[in-house]
Parts: C-alpha cells; structure tokens; sequence
C-alpha cells in the first residue's frame, strides 16, 4: 500500500497495525522450526520441547488486562510501539540465552511473551477509536490475516536461514524487523484521529459518525465485565478458538516433519499451505460480515452465523486430518478448514467492540487471557500426548472436541448490542 495522500489515514493506521501482528507472528512462530535444530543441539526431549515453547505464553497471559486498560488510558499507539521494541530485543536475545541455559531460555521467552502480551488489546482500542462501526471485521480481518502471512513468512524463511547461518540467525535477524517498524509507526499514527495532523474533515466526521463518542468515564474494574454472560461468550470462544490455533502454531511443524515424514528442508513450504488460505478467508470473511450487518441484518445474527461457519469448519477438520493416509491430504484439509475457520473474524472476534465500543481494549484484554490459557495448556498437553501415545490423531480430535464447545457456548450467551457505556 502507498501512502499517498489519497490513501485515508485509518487505512494507514490498519496497514501498520497489519504489519505489526506480522512482525509479532515472525518472532512468535520461527521457533516453532528453529527448535527443531535446537533440540538436537542441546538434547530436548519432546516435554522439554513442549515445556520451551509453551514458556512464551506464561508471560504472553500476565499484561493482557493491563496492556488493555493502559492503551483504553493512554491510548493504543504508545502502548502497541513500546510492545513491539521490547518483544524484538527479547527475540534478538533468545540465542544468548540458550547458551547460557534452559533456565535463562525460559526467562527470556517469557519477557518477550510480556511484550507482545499487549499486540491485540492496543490495537482493539485503537480501531475502537479510528475504526467505524461498519468498517471493523474488515479492519479486524485484515489485521488478523498477518498472524497467517506471518507465521507463513515464518514457516518458509526460517529453515532457508538455519540452514545458511545457523538457527540462531532466526532470532537475531526476525528481532532486528520491529525496530524498523517502530520508526514508522511513531510517525504516522496518532492515538486518535482528531490527534492526527493531516487527516481531512471529511474523513474525521464519518469515523465520528460510525463510533461512539461518549467520552464517559475510565474503564470500569475488570472484573465487572466478567458478571455479564456476553463477556463469557467471547473469552469461551476466545480460548478454544485459540487451543487449535497454538497446537497448529507450535506443532505443526513437527507433526509434518516427523508424522507425516516430509524432510525439514520443506517443512516450511509444506507447513504454510494452511496459513495462506487463513490470509484469504479472513479478508474474505471481514468484508461478508461487514456487508451483512450494512444490509440491515441485526449484529448479533451476523455474529452468530460467523462462528458456526468458522468453528464448525475447523471442528470438522480436525478430527479427520489425524486420519490421513498422506501428507497433501493432510495439508488440503487443513488448508480447508483454516479457510472456512477464518469466519470467525466476523464472529468472536470483533464482538468485543459491540458490546463495549470504548473498553474495547481492556475487554480484548480479559478474553485474550482466556485465549492464552492454551498456550500454556493446549501446547504442553500436547507434548505429553504425543510423548505418552505418539498419537497426533488424539491430539487434534482434543482440539476439535473444545472448539465445538466454543461453538455451542457462544450461539447461547453472545450479545451484539452495547452493554458497557
């Protein structure tokens, strides 16, 4: 995208928040490979495996709730840029680190899971903010469809990189991409649009006509949202939307490597097939939400057909994926299931910002929490099934069996209409 002065300032605010979550998923997701080469460096067992890569997520669950509250305070810019400088020195330090021992390692993983800890709430309240109504699951859409061209990116250059220089490269070349971002970012986006130097009039009154512009009060206690059922719909989804997304991030992988014996050279290639067609549904799935509720469907119909389309597809693949006889069976229908699974963009996923348009931030940060429990959980669990059974089989159809829990516990409880003023 060029930033010409054509080009309306929210979209350069969602253009460098996309590029963000990319550069957030590069640093998450290379040692989902790179750990690979680790573990035979340094002797890792599968637990051991499981226990490094689920590390992130310990400190990834502490600032969620604060990271949100800060940026609904003191606005999602400065909160997202200071994130993004401490996870990339964190990611620079990772090598180091495993140098010197496990123990420093897992120290080291969790500062940058801290740091990135607050990558979604910031943004949330920043759209909450610049983003109308009308324009936020495709806006939301965008932004998340880096986590796939992200961990796509991850997928494919990691291993060319740990093959040239060694897989500490991995770390110290990924790291260096945020500082790059950050020059930008403080340049060109303000905490809100009427901060904003060069925005038009006519681009400011028609964000100030699509969102809410009740200055109110701070954001109440946290755990006030929690009384509300609506808020147990989002944070339910939330969590098992993300089991199967942190069990695919984390061992997928591994489970085309050595279940389904493709060589590591061609691990990233074969790995990112599914994460593409993730980057297509979920723009593809913004822009259907965002045109049904623009035809006068109610908001909460819209939300509700986005989450049986998006988890009921993803339900299904997991539980035939374990029973393929091939690797492209495999990859094909998980690359179908993540497409159609992309829906929930327009479901869950942007659901906090319709029931709490200016606490949009600190309400992502509670349900974010939820959605982190599996990357502790789902991924360690994980490593003890396959560790236990060797069964990859029992380790997908468990995903599958919480996201259709999701499913069934968002269509009873969600809500589109505000709740929170």
């Amino acid at each position: 995208m060029a930033f010409s002065s054509a080009v309306p300032q929210r979209a350069r605010v969602v253009f460098l928040t996309f590029l963000a979550v990319f550069v957030c998923y590069i640093d998450r997701v290379n040692i989902s490979v790179a750990i690979i080469p680790m573990a035979e460096d340094l002797n890792w067992d599968l637990q051991t495996q499981g226990l490094v890569l689920s590390s992130f997520a310990l400190g990834y669950i502490t600032l969620q709730i604060v990271g949100g509250r800060l940026a609904d305070r003191y606005g999602g810019k400065a909160v997202l840029g200071i994130g993004v400088l401490v996870w990339s020195a964190f990611t620079i330090f990772t090598p180091p680190a495993a140098a010197f021992g496990l123990t420093a390692l897992l120290i080291v993983r969790i500062l940058m899971g801290m740091g990135e800890a607050v990558t979604f709430p910031a943004f949330y309240s920043l759209y909450s903010k610049w983003i109308p109504l009308s324009e936020r699951a495709r806006a939301v859409g965008f932004s998340n469809s880096a986590i796939p061209v992200g961990t796509a990116f991850a997928l494919i250059v990691t291993p060319i990189i740990v093959q040239k220089l060694g897989w500490e490269w991995a770390f110290y070349l990924f790291g260096a991409v945020g500082f790059f971002w950050y020059v930008f970012w403080h340049r060109m986006v303000t905490a809100t649009p009427q901060q904003h130097p060069a925005i038009s009039g006519e681009e400011l009154a028609h964000i100030e006509a699509g969102i809410d512009s009740n200055s109110g009060e701070a954001s109440p206690h946290w755990t006030t949202f929690l009384k509300h059922r609506a808020v147990w719909a989002i944070a339910v989804a939330h969590f098992c939307n993300n089991w199967s997304l942190y069990v695919l991030l984390t061992w997928l992988p591994t489970f085309v490597n050595k279940g389904l014996g493709v060589d590591f050279a061609s691990v990233g290639w074969v790995s990112m097939i599914p994460h593409v067609t993730s980057f297509i549904g979920l723009n593809l799935a913004g822009n259907v939400a965002d045109r049904m509720i623009k035809s006068g469907m109610p908001v909460i119909r819209v939300r509700k057909i986005m989450m049986t389309v998006g988890f009921g597809s993803i339900t299904c693949a997991l539980s035939l994926v374990g029973y393929a006889e091939s690797a492209w069976l495999a990859i094909g229908i998980m690359a179908t299931g993540n497409f159609f699974a992309a829906a929930v963009t327009g479901g869950f996923s942007v659901n906090h910002m319709d029931i709490a348009p200016r606490h949009a931030g600190t309400l992502m940060g509670i349900t974010n929490t939820a959605g982190t429990i599996p990357g502790i959980v789902a991924v360690y669990i994980s490593g003890m099934i396959l560790e236990a059974t060797g069964s990859w089989t029992l380790v997908f159809q468990t995903a599958a069996g919480i996201t259709f829990f999701g499913l069934i516990f968002f269509l009873l409880f969600a809500r589109g209409e505000k709740l929170f003023d």
